[in-house]
């Protein structure tokens, strides 16, 4: 018998996991541009250490593996997969004003994750003869790149992006501060002329003086913070959302692989999908292939990687389909093309149509 009082629950706080989603991209995507001005990086490094680590994902996989429903977490990764390109990246596409050119490293991370995809898919469907030294070469593969990231933030080795300047950001918030300084030595002394004729300033004196304290530059540790903030509310929403949604599909009796591909994944990359749409609509390029192609390394390393070490090999055969492990492939595809040739606005209509195309024949003919 369906327990309602749980179902209201679980509605409840997939609602409102929502809005600490909003609050959390929003933070995540406005201050990650910000910190990588200050500190002459680009976004895509920093966005990949975290919006591009899905550890949400991680604690789902292990979850499933500890519950013995391998076939969920196999499920889960293949799907976050499909919709972080097909959902997420398309969404974001589709919110840019203009077209959208991808730099050097945006093209360098998503060949990469084209060629992890496609190891993915060759263990998948091997998973008997290649699955514990297939995991074991994933989790290795997930070292290297997170270190091949550190090297290159710690070394300087990718160039600047090519719209900040900070020197001259650093001179005009100089300047900035200088005026603002000026300003309030100014407004003092209006202040102590009011005060000398007991009068109260005026509100446009008060709004004004408002205006001049928002003017004042922040701090490269405010923006750190703000971002750390971002991204925890991040990972908060991502696992209210995958928690709630996991169970209320469980509720009603859903098969695991077809939750774990269709309604456990979209609800673990919610958080994906936000971040694209706010970095596409602000012109955050390398933000938005961090956030896809930076989770679905993680996805196809890390992840797949404790999913083969760990699983049940004999139940992860045949769990996944050839259609499945196709479509994950060519959505890496997909999106290597058009970073490569740059992002349109039909690119992203497109590609969310394949996506819920994608949906229909999962819930119908191929898993009929």
């Amino acid at each position: 018998m369906i327990d309602y009082d749980n179902v209201c629950f679980n509605i409840a706080a997939f609602v409102a996991g929502l809005f600490v989603l909003e609050f959390g991209a929003d933070k995540f995507v406005d201050h990650t541009a910000k910190v990588a001005a200050r500190l002459r990086i680009p976004p895509t490094l920093i966005a990949l250490l975290t919006a591009g680590a899905e550890w949400e994902e991680l604690v789902v996989v292990v979850a499933a593996i500890s519950q013995r429903r391998s076939p969920l977490a196999a499920g889960n990764i293949l799907g976050s997969s499909i919709s972080n390109i097909l959902g997420a990246f398309s969404l974001g596409l589709i919110s840019a004003p203009s077209t959208v050119i991808f730099d050097r490293s945006s093209q360098i991370y998503t060949a990469a994750l084209l060629a992890l995809t496609t190891l993915f898919v060759v263990i998948a469907t091997f998973v008997k003869p290649l699955g514990r030294a297939g995991g074991g070469i994933l989790v290795a593969t997930f070292t290297a790149y997170i270190s091949s990231i550190a090297w290159a933030i710690y070394k300087g080795v990718v160039k600047p992006p090519e719209d900040s300047d900070s020197d001259s950001d650093s001179d005009s918030n100089s300047s900035d501060h200088d005026g603002a300084e000026g300003e309030e030595e100014e407004e003092e002394e209006v202040k102590d002329m009011f005060d000398a004729a007991d009068l109260k300033p005026t509100p446009d004196s008060a709004l004004q003086t408002e205006t001049q304290h928002r003017r004042r530059p922040r701090s490269t540790t405010y923006h750190v913070v703000h971002l750390i903030l971002g991204f925890l509310a991040l990972s908060l929403s991502g696992y209210v959302l995958s928690h709630s949604i996991s169970t209320l599909a469980e509720t009603f009796s859903l098969a695991g692989s077809v939750l774990g591909i269709t309604l456990l994944s979209l609800a673990t990359t919610l958080p994906e999908k936000l971040v694209a749409v706010f970095s596409g609509a602000r012109q955050q390029p390398g933000i938005m292939v961090a956030n896809t192609a930076g989770s679905n390394i993680f996805l196809v390393t890390l992840c797949a990687g404790v999913l083969f070490l760990a699983a049940d090999l004999d139940a992860l055969a045949g769990s996944l389909t050839p259609f499945e492990l196709l479509s994950m492939w060519a959505a890496s595809l997909l999106l290597f093309v058009i970073v490569m040739v740059g992002g349109r606005s039909w690119m992203g209509w497109a590609s969310f149509a394949l996506y819920l195309a994608f949906i229909i024949c999962e819930f119908t003919a191929n898993r009929r």
